[in-house]
Order: C-alpha cells, then sequence, then structure tokens
C-alpha cells in the first residue's frame, strides 16, 4: 500500500514527488464545478471499480467485462494471493480500512476477433450477425480460431503466439468462422477462470458478465456451458461508472457496502445444460489448438 522502492529507483522517479496512496472511498476534497460544493469522494480504476460495481465485493466473486479485450476479476478477499504464471495481483479496493485484493487475468483479443471478421476478412457487417450464424450450426464441425492477433495474454502470457485456424474444411463456411470467433471468447474465459481458481485456492460459483457481448445470448449460453457455471448479467450494464459512483455513495454515507450489494439486479442468467464429456472434449480440443498457435513468431 505504498510505492515500490525498488521499482522508483528503477525508473529514477522520487518517491516524494508521487500522490499519496489513500482508499478508494473516502472524500479527497470538493469541488464547485456543478454548483456548491460537491464532494469527490470514489476513485478506483477501471476494472476494480467495474468488480464493484458488479457487487462481487466477497472472496471468491469473480467478474468478466467483456470488449476489445476481456478482464476476468475475482476478490481474494484481505489476502494478496500468489498470481502464479500468467495472471495479476491487484488491489481492488481500499474501504472502511481495510483493502480487498483480486486476481486479474487480462485476455487480449475476444470482441476484436469478431471486429476482424468484419473488418479484416469481411464476411460479416456487423457484430450483431455473429449470433444468428453461430446458432445456424448443430456443432463447430471441428473449427477452432485461436485469436492471438496481438500474441496470447493471461493465463498463456505468450508473445509470440500468433493467431491460428484450425479444422477447416471445404464445407467450412462463414458460420462455422463467426461460431469459432465467440466460442473462443468463452474458452479464453475459462481459461483465465480455471487459472485463478487454481491460484486462490476459490471456487468460482458463478461469473457476472458486462461489457458489449452480453447483448448477444448465443455467446452468454456457450460461456455458461462451457464454464459449468451460471453467467449472470447485470441490468446497469455501464459497471465501471456504477462501481465508482457506489464507492463515493459509501464514503458519503449515502449507503452501506450491504446496500450496495441489495442494490445490484440482475438482468439475466444462464445456466450450464451441456454434459461434462461434451465441454471437456471441447476444451480439450480448444487446448490442442493454443498449442498450434504457441511460440510461432519466436526467432
Amino acid at each position: 500500500l505504498r510505492w515500490d522502492p525498488e521499482l522508483c529507483d528503477l525508473l529514477g522517479v522520487d518517491p516524494g514527488s508521487l500522490p499519496e496512496p489513500v482508499p478508494s472511498s473516502q472524500v479527497y476534497g470538493t469541488t464547485s464545478v456543478f454548483g456548491g460544493d460537491v464532494p469527490v469522494a470514489g476513485i478506483a480504476g477501471d476494472q476494480q471499480a467495474a468488480l464493484f460495481g458488479q457487487a462481487c465485493q466477497r472472496a471468491g466473486e469473480a467478474k468478466n467485462t467483456y470488449g476489445t479485450g476481456s478482464f476476468v476479476l475475482l476478490n481474494t478477499g484481505r489476502e494478496a494471493a500468489d498470481p502464479g504464471e500468467g495472471l495479476l495481483t491487484t488491489v481492488a479496493w481500499g474501504l472502511s480500512g481495510e483493502v480487498d485484493y483480486a486476481l486479474e487475468a487480462a485476455v487480449f483479443v475476444t470482441g476484436a476477433a469478431v471486429q476482424w471478421l468484419r473488418d479484416g476478412l469481411g464476411i460479416i457487417s456487423d457484430a450483431g450477425e455473429t449470433e444468428a450464424l453461430a446458432g445456424s450450426l448443430e456443432s463447430n464441425d471441428g473449427v477452432y480460431f485461436v485469436p492471438a492477433l496481438t500474441g496470447l495474454g493471461s493465463p498463456h502470457w505468450d508473445p509470440y503466439a500468433r493467431g491460428t485456424i484450425v479444422g477447416l474444411t471445404r464445407g467450412t463456411g462463414r458460420a462455422h468462422l463467426a461460431r469459432a470467433a465467440l466460442e473462443a471468447i468463452a474458452y479464453q474465459t475459462v481459461d483465465a477462470v480455471r487459472a485463478q481458481e487454481a491460484a486462490s485456492g476459490e471456487h468460482v460459483p458463478s461469473l457476472k458478465a458486462d461489457g458489449g457481448a452480453v447483448a448477444n445470448s448465443w455467446l452468454m449460453q456457450f460461456q455458461a456451458d462451457v464454464l459449468g457455471v451460471p453467467v449472470i448479467v447485470p441490468e446497469v450494464a455501464e459497471t465501471t461508472a456504477l462501481g465508482a459512483a457506489y464507492l463515493a455513495g459509501i464514503a458519503t454515507d449515502l449507503w452501506t457496502v450491504d446496500q450496495v450489494r441489495e442494490m445490484w439486479r440482475e438482468a439475466a442468467v444462464y445456466e450450464p445444460r451441456m454434459p461434462g464429456s461434451e465441454r471437456e472434449g471441447l476444451i480439450g480440443r480448444w487446448r490442442e489448438a493454443v498449442e498450434r498457435s504457441r511460440r510461432w513468431a519466436r526467432d
């Protein structure tokens, strides 16, 4: 909970020139920009705010924000877990004199893979088309897309990996590529969650989801199926702004943490319905595809 002297020395930064680290929820000052004296009272990083906005305030609760990339955060409570390979340990927030920590997994390319189908290949004109295309197939027919377009992020952390599509046949069409891109989003999330569970010793009983991809119900159902736990979408999708507002409200005694949890509402719940044997088969083939993408650009 202080600036790292080793890093400051390495970067030639005087720790005395840096601002004082303070909790995420307290009154830091006031502003008159909006008229009167309005307290400035909540500060949190993007993903930490989203974790709080998803009411994941207890150890073992997790969320995934689906954007161009994805960020999976698991609350580990008052202990900073050893992240192991490919994960990050982060301060989740400081609140009421206590600090909660989280494990963070940064997945580089998820929604960006769908953008690539649209802008790079031109096989779709809108991201929303992927839902119907994926649903038009009874299975993936063995086609897997590893979207390592900028390397692989958590938990593999391989900058030399490159995008790979395997399982193509003469029967492969644009529906297969659309489905493979959506499946890849879900598989990468499974990899991240499993690594976090191994590092923390916590089982993730459900995954709260936010970001643009939650509008794709096919993807959300597939995510629940391959993760094997419910995926829950909140009523308020702007969870980052909501989390910062919650922290500010707690600091100014508008509500308590318990009240924040009560205010959170679900909009949809996707229950897993895929047989375990099918789930493990899909994930096993995905991991084979990942191995084919690894270290491709290494000199």
